[in-house]
């Protein structure tokens, strides 16, 4: 399946049914009086979030979505029917945008949560409504009310509690293979991954997702190279991990290169917490490791975790310290709010499963 984080569609309600000019015509009923029924309401359009989906893959099939319009009055104090609703479902991240591009009109990040886009017009008053002493016979019915219309942006973005981030050709994509049962595209060039990869780690008998993104250089927040489309899918991330690639020449620099990306595309991102780890380390000797570990230490400030991901070694303790920062975040966010909206959002599970670093 491809995948389409971004999409532009154009909903409309259903107008309202017309009401009914009638009247009685019943043997001996001289004046039988007025029996328009009202017409039905128009169906309304609403979004769903629901989790079995992670693409927007299925609106560049069809932009177009239309509710059905109410049924009109009809005589004998019949009411139109009401139009059927459109139920639209979405992928739970999915940001709701106004056709200016700026503007979110709501954030689908519940399981099961519904959002009404476009209400379904009014049905039209029936010439009964409109009978008084002084107008007995009224030959008037309401026209049925127009429903709403609109072009609205969906842009998803990515639900995980970890995002892998780096330069390309880093390992970022061989270390959520090896970690998780997810199997991402890799080979031995930048900018293998075109977008974001998920997979669901287990550590200390936890459920950590974990969100591999597609590389990063200098100049991504302005667009250069995979540009600014990926690093919205990073903000939902509780914490990061940093991957630098250490057969690079300069490892301080690539690390810094990434981090002012991040800072310039939106000041938030760099406050997050952040593991740092330098792959590849089963093609250095024991020196030249020990060299650039401490290039990378200075430069970053935190303690940087040696690991192969090829040669899955030092993976278990990378993860375990990215752990303590996803429990932390699951943990403050339960204080502050008990209710069914965060307890949907949290991913962990005392169930033991596969695990690779078992």
């Amino acid at each position: 399946m491809k995948f389409l984080d971004q999409a532009k569609i154009f909903v409309k309600s259903g107008d309202g049914g017309n009401g009914c000019v009638s009247f009685r015509r019943e043997k001996y009923i001289e004046f039988g009086g007025p029996n328009g029924g009202d017409g039905g309401k128009g169906g309304s359009v609403y979004f769903e979030a629901v989790e079995n989906l992670n693409t927007l893959i299925d609106f560049r099939y069809q932009q177009h979505f239309k509710a059905q319009r109410g049924q009109h009055g009809m005589g004998s104090d019949k009411a139109g029917a009401k139009g059927e609703d459109i139920v639209i479902k979405v992928p739970v991240g999915t940001e709701i945008v106004a056709d200016d591009g700026e503007t979110v009109i709501v954030d689908m990040i519940r399981p099961g949560q519904v959002y009404m886009i476009a209400k379904g017009g009014d049905g039209g008053r029936g010439n009964a409504q409109f009978k008084t002493s002084v107008n007995q016979a009224p030959r008037y019915a309401e026209p049925g009310w127009p429903g709403e219309e609109k072009w609205v942006w969906l842009r998803l973005k990515v639900i995980a509690d970890v995002g892998l981030i780096g330069m390309p050709n880093a390992g970022k994509s061989t270390f959520l293979s090896v970690v998780t049962k997810a199997r991402p595209k890799i080979a031995d060039y930048p900018f293998t991954t075109l977008h974001p990869n998920l997979g669901v780690a287990w550590v200390d008998g936890y459920e950590m997702v974990l969100a591999d993104i597609p590389g990063l250089i200098e100049g991504a927040h302005e667009g250069v190279g995979l540009g600014d489309r990926f690093l919205k899918h990073v903000e939902r991330c509780a914490a990061f991990m940093h991957f630098v690639d250490g057969t690079s020449e300069d490892v301080a620099g690539d690390y810094k290169a990434i981090r002012k990306e991040l800072e310039l595309y939106k000041a938030d991102l760099a406050l997050k917490p952040e593991v740092v780890v330098m792959n590849k380390c089963d093609a250095l000797d024991e020196a030249e490791i020990g060299k650039k570990l401490k290039l990378l230490e200075k430069a970053s400030g935190k303690k940087v975790f040696p690991i192969s991901a090829v040669a899955k070694q030092g993976l278990f303790n990378c993860l375990s310290e990215v752990n303590k920062y996803i429990t932390r975040d699951r943990r403050a966010k339960k204080d502050e709010d008990t209710s069914e909206t965060e307890e949907n959002s949290g991913a962990f599970s005392e169930k033991k499963p596969w695990s690779p670093l078992d």
